[in-house]
């Protein structure tokens, strides 16, 4: 198969591996996971590293508490157990809602999203089989868990945003499935009663936007528009005492402004809003939702040049609100509250160490939640009290450090075009085994919380180190979009430098180093190694992207052309190939690559599971005769996303059991 774009033939040999379910694809498959059983098999560290894995996540899980109408929600993980359940919790006793492996006992459902009804009588769970990340919105009655109504088929993570004043309705939202209409529609519960048909409130205004909807304070609904994935949205607020629920006023917020932002409505009535409008590391903006155009905003927390603001909380009672804050400096979180009025310092809040602040919420009873865990500490809920006061695990309890220290230091390194790139480093001083990670796309930072993968690596004697490249969100939006669309290639000479440091400081050999990374981040390491052949020993790319000729026509690859550009543009297309790793494969033949692990997910509707069945392929073929191996780890009945954690263990503990067979690391290291 061959194709001219803009001028260039562009070969594409294995585009017959695009078909998922063919006859040749199945055979192709069958012989790519003899050959991984085989390999996999002389692995030394494959049982240590699954067992400490196992061992690591041994505990419960919480996710922050959700009040509704004197009930408390929470999802719960048990020790032990494959999949999170949804419960209600009253002072020390749980009690199930809906238990994904009751509900389906092969465990290939997960529950991936809900919302309590505004009165706590009903919740709204989202589930989703096999990995695709589409599923079904199912309405269940609270005391019981059975369901009230017919399921609402093909949703994909929708929003749930249940009435204040009607606890039988709410809207959500289609993205890319159902009869075409993209956008927000209310839906009224029918329990039991001939299903009413639902309301199309407002539809997408693009092809390839994505929409969101919530209810703030039982009052105000808020409708944002994603711009695809660059970091660019829309907003629009209504006041529902003031009208229709199924038809309301809209006031615009913001619209066709560049610029990220989302809002919140305090306890004291203001919108708030995080943005980077004038803010590449974002800032905190006080608004009145009945003018809520930027011409009214009034800047309530300032930029921190030195660390972006990842995420924010209004809470507090009306007449002494306060805004809480987390700031993410190098992969660290700082947790600050601040005064909206500026009357007074911000504080800082005590955190239980060196680590990662998420999911900061707050609650009708001015209280706070968040999640907290570090490199050595798995995730754990906090309550943090109105008006000051330490934070407090909640339920109780905490997670048990690790049996010794984790050391961390920060190194730098120079890229290509001079650029001073950042390098965390964990583990011991001197020499050894390393994995180099990096992710580089879509604006997202490297953020330091729990992963019993990498601390079971640590614990075995291995250095694990992070490159902050451009195209993530390490330093604010500038160091995104340096790093992306026809500057992707940054990204990944940012990768190479960062290798080439670690070699030069002598914390490894090449053999010694393994680069990882998924998804885009398998995108930056896979163009590094067919770029760069010497650069590492070995290469571990999870559910990457490979053909960027064709990444438009796989997956998700439509709305991510802010972040790739398009094969259709011709200068975007330059770009794309410049680094595109199947195609420097395809002309690469006889080259010594470095060992390489894909993994790939049958059920995966993001990257599309065609790119690594087409690396793996073009790899093969190009590599010269007797070189390192190429290895395909290939899953049926899961995805991109979630997964049972029988399932994830068994991935981490292969992914790393390579590596260590790769870069020398010996059991009793």
């Amino acid at each position: 198969m061959v194709d001219t774009l803009h001028g260039r033939v562009v070969a594409d040999p294995f585009r017959w591996l695009e078909a998922p379910d063919s006859a040749a694809t199945r055979r192709w498959l069958g012989d790519r996971s003899r050959e991984f059983a085989r390999a996999a098999a002389g692995w030394p560290l494959r049982g240590a590293l699954a067992s400490d894995i196992r061992h690591l996540v041994a505990a419960d899980l919480w996710s922050p508490p959700v009040r509704r109408g004197g009930t408390v929600f929470a999802t719960r993980r048990p020790a032990g157990a494959d999949h999170p359940v949804l419960v209600t919790v009253d002072g020390a006793r749980a009690r199930v809602v809906f238990d994904p492996a009751v509900f389906d006992p092969t465990g290939r459902t997960t529950l991936d999203a809900w919302e309590p009804s505004s009165d706590g009588r009903c919740v709204a769970v989202q589930t989703s089989t096999g990995g695709t990340e589409r599923g079904a919105l199912r309405v269940l009655a609270t005391d019981s868990g059975l369901p009230v109504e017919e399921p609402i088929p093909g949703v994909r993570y929708s929003h749930v945003a249940w009435l204040g004043g009607d606890p039988a309705s709410f809207y959500y939202v289609r993205r890319d499935d159902g009869d075409g209409r993209r956008g927000v529609w209310l839906h009224r519960v029918s329990r039991g009663r001939p299903p009413r048909t639902d309301v199309f409130v407002r539809a997408c205004r693009g092809p390839r936007t994505v929409p969101g909807v919530r209810v703030l304070r039982d009052r105000w609904l808020l409708v944002t528009e994603s711009h695809g994935t660059g970091h660019r949205n829309d907003l629009w607020i209504a006041d529902l005492r003031a009208g229709d629920p199924a038809a309301p006023s809209w006031r615009t917020v913001q619209e066709g402004v560049d610029a990220e932002t989302d809002a919140d409505i305090g306890p004291d009535g203001v919108l708030y809003l995080r943005t980077t409008l004038g803010a590449p590391r974002r800032r905190i903006c006080a608004a009145d939702p009945a003018a809520p155009s930027p011409a009214g905003w009034r800047e309530a927390v300032a930029e921190d040049p030195g660390a972006t603001l990842d995420g924010f909380a209004a809470a507090g009672h009306p007449g002494s609100a306060e805004l809480l804050v987390v700031r993410t400096r190098l992969g660290i979180s700082e947790l600050t509250a601040h005064d909206p009025a500026g009357g007074s310092a911000p504080r800082s809040i005590a955190l239980p160490g060196e680590g990662m602040v998420t999911r900061l919420e707050s609650g009708a009873d001015g209280a706070a939640h968040f999640c907290y865990a570090d490199v050595a500490t798995q995730q754990t809920v906090h309550l943090l009290p109105p008006g000051g006061g330490r934070p407090r695990p909640w339920p109780g309890g905490g997670s048990s450090p690790a049996a010794r220290p984790v050391r961390r230091r920060t190194t730098a390194c120079r890229s290509a075009d001079g650029t001073r790139v950042p390098v965390t480093v964990f583990g011991p001083d001197g020499p050894g085994p390393t994995i180099l990670h990096a992710y580089g796309g879509f604006g997202r930072p490297r953020q330091f919380g729990f992963s019993a993968t990498v601390l079971a690596w640590l614990r075995a004697g291995g250095r694990y180190a992070v490159a902050h490249v451009r195209g993530g969100g390490d330093a604010g939006r500038d160091w995104h979009l340096r790093g992306a669309r026809r500057n992707k290639i940054r990204a990944v000479q940012d990768l190479v430098a960062a290798a080439d440091t670690l070699v030069a400081e002598g914390a490894c050999s090449r053999a010694q180093l393994c680069l990882s990374g998924g998804s885009a981040g398998g995108l930056l390491v896979l163009a590094a190694a067919v770029l760069r052949p010497d650069v590492a020993g070995s290469v571990i790319a999870s559910a990457p992207l490979a053909d960027m000729a064709r990444f438009e026509r796989l997956g998700l690859g439509p709305m991510w052309t802010r972040e790739f550009g398009t094969a259709a543009d011709p200068g975007d297309f330059a770009a794309l190939m410049a680094y595109s790793p199947y195609h420097a494969a395809l002309e690469g033949r006889g080259r010594s690559y470095p060992a390489v692990l894909l993994t790939g997910f049958h059920g995966d509707t993001r990257t599309d599971a065609a790119h690594p069945r087409k690396m793996c392929a073009a790899l093969q073929a190009a590599a010269a005769p007797g070189g390192a191996p190429v290895l395909l780890r290939y899953e049926h009945d899961v995805g991109h996303g979630p997964r049972a954690v029988t399932k994830a263990i068994e991935l981490a503990a292969d992914a790393h059991a390579f590596a260590a067979a790769r870069t020398g690391l010996a059991p009793g290291r």
